[in-house]
C-alpha cells in the first residue's frame, strides 16, 4: 500500500493509471482554474483560459510527437467504438467525393454503406499456435493489400490478448509499411488507443488517421484525440448527394476541424487532466525518455515470465517478437493458482492484474503512469511467487 493518498499500484488495463502529481495538480484547478476563481469544470469552454489551455495542449502533442502541417489535431468524444463509425463514414465520403461514379468499397463498415466490400488484410489466427488465438503478427507476405481501398485499418496494441506490431523497423513483425503504395495518398488508419504517447508513432505522416482514446496512457475516460490529415477532412454533406451514406454532424470531420474541437460542449475535465499529464511528459524529457522507460518496464516483466515458464510456473500468451509493451498478458499454471497469484499481488497493494474476461489470465498494462519502481515491486512479487510455486509444479509432473 503506497504511503501517498492510501493509493495502490494499479496495473489496470483501463481507465488506467495516472501520474500523482498530475492528480494533486488537477485537485487545484477543481477549484480554481488559471485564477479565474472558477473550477475547469464550470469555466466555460469558449472562455479564453480555456481556449488557450486547449491550444497549448494540441501544440504540445503537435511538437512531441513530430506532427506535420499536413495533419490536424482534433478533439473529440465518444472513444474508440465512435471512431469504429466516424473513420468508415468520413473516409467512405472521401473516397465517394474522389470517385463519384465507383461504387464505395469488419463489421462496422457493412453496416454503415450498402454495398461495401471488406476484406481481412491478413486473419492471426492462421498462424496462431492453436489456430485459434490471436497471439502473433503474421508474416508480411500474408498482407494482401486492396489496390484501390476506401480505407486500411489496423490496430497497433491490442490490449485484450497482448499483441503489438513490434517497434523495430526491421522486425517481421512490424508494421509493413513498405508495402503501401508509394504513389498516392493512402488512406491508413490506424487505433492507437492503449499506445498513444508511450513512443513516437512509426511513418505518423503516411497515416490518414490516427486516434486514441485517452483513458489508456494520457488522461482520464471521456476524451478522444484524432490526428487527420488534411485531404480527409471533407464536405460530408457533398458527398451524400453524391450517394455516400450520411454522416451526423457530430462525427463529422470537418465539423470538429471547422469549430476548432469546439462544436459543443467538449469533455473539459478530461481535456484539462490531459494536458496536464502531456506537460509533465515534456518536463521529464518527452517521448525518448518515455520510451526508453517502458522499454525497460516491458523487459523486465518479460524476463521474468520467461523464468517463469522455465519453471512450470508461468506460460506466455503471445508469439516472441509479437509482445506488446503495454499489455503484458500470461497465464498462471495449476489449478487455482492464477487466483492465489492475484489475491497475492493484491495482499502486496498490486491491483487490476486479472486478464480480459473473455481470454483469462494475468494481464499486467505497462503505461507511462507506471512507474518503474513499481514494476520492480511486482517482478519481486512474481519471482517470489515463483519460489514458492515452482516445486508444487515439479511435483505435479
Amino acid at each position: 500500500m503506497s504511503t501517498d493518498h492510501g493509493r495502490v499500484i494499479n496495473f489496470g488495463a483501463g481507465p488506467s493509471a495516472l501520474p500523482l502529481s498530475v492528480l494533486e495538480e488537477a485537485q487545484k484547478g477543481l477549484l480554481n482554474f488559471q485564477g479565474t476563481g472558477m473550477g475547469v469544470a464550470e469555466i466555460s469552454h469558449r472562455s479564453k483560459e480555456f481556449q488557450t489551455f486547449l491550444s497549448d495542449f494540441e501544440a504540445n502533442i503537435r511538437t512531441q510527437l513530430d506532427v506535420p502541417p499536413t495533419h490536424r489535431i482534433l478533439f473529440t468524444q465518444g472513444g474508440g467504438t465512435a471512431q469504429f463509425s466516424a473513420v468508415v463514414l468520413n473516409l467512405l465520403a472521401r473516397y465517394r467525393l474522389l470517385r463519384p461514379d465507383a461504387a464505395p468499397a469488419d463489421t462496422e463498415a457493412r453496416r454503415l454503406s450498402a454495398g461495401a466490400t471488406v476484406r481481412t488484410v491478413v486473419d492471426a489466427r492462421v498462424y496462431s499456435k492453436d489456430g485459434r488465438s490471436f497471439d502473433n503478427i503474421p508474416p508480411h507476405a500474408e498482407f494482401a493489400f486492396s489496390a484501390d481501398p476506401a480505407l486500411i485499418y489496423y490496430c497497433e496494441n491490442e490490449t485484450v490478448d497482448g499483441v503489438e506490431f513490434s517497434h523495430d523497423p526491421q522486425s517481421p513483425a512490424a508494421f509493413p509499411f513498405h508495402l503501401l503504395p508509394r504513389d498516392k495518398l493512402v488512406p491508413l488508419v490506424a487505433d492507437y488507443s492503449s499506445s498513444f504517447m508511450c513512443r513516437p508513432i512509426p511513418h505518423l505522416a503516411d497515416h490518414a488517421v490516427i486516434y486514441a482514446g485517452a483513458q489508456k496512457n494520457i488522461g482520464p475516460a471521456g476524451l478522444t484525440i484524432l490526428i487527420v490529415r488534411e485531404d480527409c477532412i471533407v464536405d460530408v454533406d457533398a458527398a451524400a448527394k453524391l450517394g455516400a451514406t450520411p454522416v451526423p454532424l457530430i462525427l463529422s470531420y470537418k465539423t470538429l476541424a471547422d469549430s476548432g474541437s469546439l462544436y459543443n460542449t467538449p469533455s473539459v475535465l478530461a481535456i484539462y487532466m490531459a494536458g496536464l499529464v502531456l506537460e509533465r511528459m515534456k518536463q521529464n524529457g518527452g517521448l525518448p525518455y518515455y520510451e526508453e522507460v517502458n522499454r525497460r518496464k516491458a523487459k523486465k516483466v518479460y524476463a521474468a515470465i520467461h523464468e517463469g515458464e522455465q519453471k512450470g510456473v508461468f506460460r506466455r500468451k503471445v508469439q516472441q517478437g509479437s509482445e506488446s509493451w503495454m499489455n503484458v498478458v500470461f497465464e498462471v499454471l495449476g489449478e487455482g493458482a492464477e487466483k492465489k497469484f492475484l489475491d497475492g499481488a493484491e495482499k502486496q497493494g498490486m491491483k487490476g492484474l486479472k486478464g480480459h474476461r473473455s481470454v483469462g489470465g494475468i494481464r499486467v498494462s505497462l503505461y507511462n503512469a507506471v512507474t518503474e519502481e513499481e514494476v520492480d515491486k511486482l517482478v519481486a512479487y512474481m519471482t517470489e511467487f515463483m519460489a514458492q510455486a515452482a516445486p508444487e509444479a515439479q511435483n505435479s509432473t
